[in-house]
């Protein structure tokens, strides 16, 4: 029998969640190979440049798009590839500690189905946002708003677990709200662009899908929690 502490910490996690961090870390492990000249040749230096040109949500292409009411699917599947491309190696190292650590919590409870529809669902939620409600020519990129679905999804349980035991549901919303407030400090200093927009709207769409995908309802997510 093996000692606990000799258990892979993967373990631990939905084959899931580790899947979508792995795709990410994949992907930045390339580039930052390819920017160091160990693959891929000269030609690597620019590939970053070139998935986010081919892969990133920008608004003035989607706004094209609804004005002729044309949709290509290499333009469409924008809204599901941009979690994957990021703008530095700490951008995305960021994001897979966010996926790790909201995707176990919410991956415990949710079906692996669940978890892609939350993750997905926020992507697309935040990435049609950006496009037609902000007038930005920056692109979005990166696997936050994707993430902040899963903080939806997290607080919906947490909201659940407070309905059940008695106590103050708006406490569920405590980490949302301080990690928009540390936007909103940030925003005092710095210039952080309008990502939060996304990544709002990636919260809010967790959170509401998570009404639908979460396993039986209201009555088997209280079911569950009492287990636990």
């Amino acid at each position: 029998m093996r000692h606990p502490h000799e258990e892979s910490p993967f373990n631990a996690l939905p084959p899931v969640v580790v899947v979508l961090a792995l795709a990410i870390f994949g992907v930045e492990a390339a580039l930052q190979l390819g920017e160091r000249g160990l693959i891929g040749g000269p030609a690597a230096i620019g590939w970053r440049i070139d998935l986010i040109q081919r892969f990133s949500v920008v608004g003035e292409v989607f706004r094209q798009m609804w004005d002729l009411g044309i949709w290509p699917p290499e333009h469409v599947m924008r809204l599901v590839t941009y979690p994957f491309v990021h703008a530095s190696f700490t951008h995305a190292i960021f994001v897979i500690v966010f996926i790790l650590a909201l995707g176990k919590m919410v991956g415990e409870i949710f079906a692996w189905w669940a978890v892609l529809a939350v993750f997905f669902g926020a992507s697309i939620a935040g990435g049609l946002v950006y496009a037609f409600v902000l007038s930005t020519p920056y692109p979005l990129i990166g696997g936050y708003p994707a993430a902040y679905g899963l903080i939806g999804a997290f607080t919906f349980l947490l909201w659940i677990r407070l309905a059940y035991t008695g106590g103050p549901q708006i406490n569920a919303f405590y980490l949302i709200g301080m990690l928009m407030g540390i936007q909103l400090l940030f925003s005092l200093f710095f210039e952080v662009g309008m990502d939060w927009v996304a990544e709002l709207t990636g919260f809010c769409a967790g959170f509401l899908l998570s009404f639908v995908v979460s396993p039986g309802g209201w009555q088997r997510v209280m079911s569950r929690m009492r287990q636990r």
